[in-house]
């Protein structure tokens, strides 16, 4: 069966190098001063992609992220794994998008690109961990979903059967297509770039991430595949009150780095005294109880 997958991913900052300039002044994550990294799970959720179209003959994986020009930078990595195309979603007006305005914007895409059978994300993004994502882009094209999958087993009489890791067990369900599936970290882990993939797309850009001085800018007109779809709010006929911060009813307050040093520290024997002080210490300062 050949099927149309679309992977979410995302470019986030990596979060454990956050600084005092971590924070814009409108509240919104300053990501030109963190290091980018592709958000983990994912990776899970394109290795997944990925394993769905070896075993099914004539597949494509399309990674569709949204971001500022340099997020291109994931659709090149899905392009080294073994990913088809990718979709930038790039537009000032996208910028400070929460939860509800990035899965409009994700969402508009999707119904842009088209007849999509399957659609991967992670299960959340480690710079906000909220987890919506995926649900509300799931909501808003009126598609089942399934969430903490670890493995997508099969795909056979239009159907996904998927196992899933829940509180106290795993699970295996089936979902007719289309679908959208989170995929938690649990999950396999992504496989290797390919040397030759590597090769092939190194130069592979949005227009709006070339300079127009490079060394191999003639290669665009050569080799199609090397220019990546570059989409804006009207590119997808999107909402501006719906995108960006006139689309997020949420604000980050702020974002610090928190961390954590024992002041004091006490040993204790398995001895009942020890125990019953230490419970009535936990107790005292309402630690428990």
């Amino acid at each position: 069966m050949k099927l149309k997958i679309v992977v979410l991913a995302k470019q986030v900052p990596d979060t454990r190098n956050v600084g005092k300039d971590a924070m814009t002044a409108e509240g919104t994550v300053n990501r030109a001063v963190l290091p980018a990294i592709f958000n983990p799970e994912d990776l899970n959720a394109l290795e997944q992609a990925l394993r769905l179209k070896d075993q099914n003959p004539g597949s494509t994986v399309g990674v569709l992220t949204m971001g500022p020009p340099r997020a291109g930078e994931i659709i090149r990595q899905g392009l080294y794994r073994g990913a088809d195309t990718g979709w930038l979603l790039t537009d000032r007006k996208f910028a400070g998008a929460d939860t509800l305005a990035t899965s409009y914007a994700l969402s508009m895409a999707i119904r842009k690109i088209g007849d999509v059978d399957i659609i991967l994300g992670g299960r959340q993004a480690i710079d906000g961990d909220t987890a919506q994502v995926g649900p509300q882009v799931a909501q808003k094209l009126g598609l089942n979903q399934v969430t903490y999958a670890e493995e997508i087993l099969k795909i056979e009489d239009g159907k996904a059967t998927i196992r899933r890791h829940i509180d106290g067990g795993v699970e295996t369900v089936e979902a007719p297509l289309p679908v959208l599936i989170t995929v938690n970290g649990s999950a396999a882990p992504a496989r290797p770039c390919n040397a030759k993939l590597m090769m092939k797309y190194k130069y592979a850009t949005c227009p709006m991430e070339r300079k127009g001085d490079e060394p191999w800018s003639a290669l665009y007109e050569s080799r199609p595949y090397l220019t990546l779809n570059q989409w804006s709010v009207a590119d997808v006929n999107g909402d501006e009150a719906q995108c960006g911060l006139s689309g997020s009813p949420t604000k980050v307050k702020s974002v610090q780095n928190i961390v954590f040093q024992a002041k004091e520290s006490k040993t204790l024997t398995g001895s009942d005294a020890d125990i019953e002080s230490l419970m009535k210490e936990l107790i005292s300062e309402k630690i428990i109880g």
